[in-house]
């Protein structure tokens, strides 16, 4: 295996893969090959960025057709008929179902340059600089999404200080018995707290780096009621939990919630191509023309295979396959707790975003390893990394879920009988 030219040239911030120490060269659904010939069980999903499966011919039919085509492939935020298709296709197949009114934009193609606008909108519409965030967030590697997230390593990069960030305890944050919501509503209610008014809370309705921890619908409720009371901008980071990945297409759907923003990335484009959008209550649309910009904002590529993501959601064979698959993980897993106390504390998550937290990050790490060279791809999350992600496509097969599980069953059971 000749990994010269990346020891060699590429920088030392590179990471997956030394956690992965091969070299990749096809995939198709949940498996991928290395040039060896071995394949793996996929359960990393470009960290939640392919959950439609590596290659999947319904969304990438379309694009190869579209590349052959000479059509525009960057346009910036110039009108093109790709885009007109998508706008049509999540108005249509995403939101109207759902009851949702946005204005979308296209910020920049990642996650951060969604959050960097949701914030910097929410701050323009309130005139109000602070935000308000949580415990074991993660927003982003720009600055203002470092500011707002939770990791001290990760909010020491640049070597910015970073102001006006009020953090917050997450739900069951430090135990089962604290009441973050109601201390959230007291001391904005409060003059005597020290704390001003925010412009905006901003959270995870499930944050993935930050543990797999899970809000339940009564808690998220109870922020958007307590934002609405305060006249605070209630921001959804759906980035990493949206897109499918919890069964829903959004993952606050289930809380009967209506951010009044809501930022999306990773899986929106279905095919690994960058693409994000923030989606804006209309009122709060009060952007100058070119106020907030970027260059890759118009990736034509992503729409169309964006486009044929949402179509997805109008079959019900498909939505119905989804939440089979969602069942039939969390039952996978539930036997993996009751199977292994020894090395799993709990399960986390829900639907297809799920999570093991186990007694130590040195069970994690072990258990990594062993998964690895029999064939499947877990990646760790959590302050001290000790929660085992596990992250299936939504649309992976019943023998791939079931392979997959197996050799994460092998892998904690060596643990076990340590």
């Amino acid at each position: 295996m000749n990994t010269n030219a990346f020891t060699a040239h590429e920088s030392n911030v590179r990471r997956y893969c030394r956690a992965f120490p091969t070299v990749f060269t096809k995939a198709l659904g949940a498996t991928i090959w290395d040039e060896t010939g071995k394949p793996f069980i996929d359960f990393l999903v470009g960290s939640g960025a392919l959950n439609y499966g590596h290659n999947n011919p319904k969304i990438l039919a379309p694009a190869i057709e579209y590349l052959v085509g000479e059509n525009i492939l960057l346009s910036l935020d110039m009108y093109t008929a790709a885009k007109r298709d998508f706008i049509e296709a999540f108005v249509d197949c995403i939101l109207k179902p759902r009851g949702l009114s946005y204005k979308i934009q296209f910020p920049g193609p990642t996650g951060t340059n969604a959050n960097e606008a949701a914030l910097a909108l929410a701050r323009k519409y309130t005139g109000r600089s602070s935000v308000m965030a949580f415990t074991n967030s993660y927003h982003g590697m720009s600055l203002g999404s470092l500011a707002v997230s939770g990791s001290a390593s990760t909010r020491q990069l640049g070597g910015v200080a970073r102001h006006d960030v009020v953090r917050v305890p997450y739900e069951n944050y430090p135990n089962q018995t604290f009441d973050s919501a109601s201390y959230i509503d007291h001391v904005l209610g409060d003059p005597g707290s020290g704390i001003e008014k925010p412009a905006a809370i901003i959270l995870e309705p499930i944050q993935a780096e930050g543990g797999m921890n899970t809000a339940s619908a009564p808690w998220l409720s109870e922020i958007q009621r307590i934002c609405r009371k305060h006249g605070v901008i209630f921001i959804v980071d759906d980035i990493q939990a949206g897109a499918g990945r919890t069964g829903d297409f959004f993952s606050f759907e289930f809380a009967k919630i209506e951010p009044d923003i809501v930022c999306l990335s990773k899986s929106l484009s279905g095919s690994g191509n960058p693409l994000s959008t923030v989606l804006i209550r209309p009122d709060m649309d009060i952007w100058n023309p070119g106020e907030h910009s970027g260059t890759f904002r118009g990736n034509n590529l992503a729409f169309v295979t964006s486009t044929a993501m949402c179509t997805m959601w109008s079959d019900r064979q498909f939505t119905t396959a989804v939440e089979r698959t969602a069942v039939k993980l969390q039952t996978h897993l539930d036997r993996l707790v009751a199977n292994f106390p020894k090395c799993i504390e709990q399960k986390r998550g829900r639907g297809l975003m799920a999570g093991l937290k186990c007694r130590s990050q040195a069970v994690v790490g072990r258990v990594h390893d062993v998964a690895f060279e029999n064939g499947l791809l877990i990646e760790s999350s959590g302050p001290n990394r000790d929660v085992i992600k596990v992250l299936p496509p939504i649309t992976i097969s019943d023998d791939e879920l079931d392979h997959g599980i197996a050799i994460l069953n092998q892998a904690l059971q060596e643990q076990d009988n340590a």
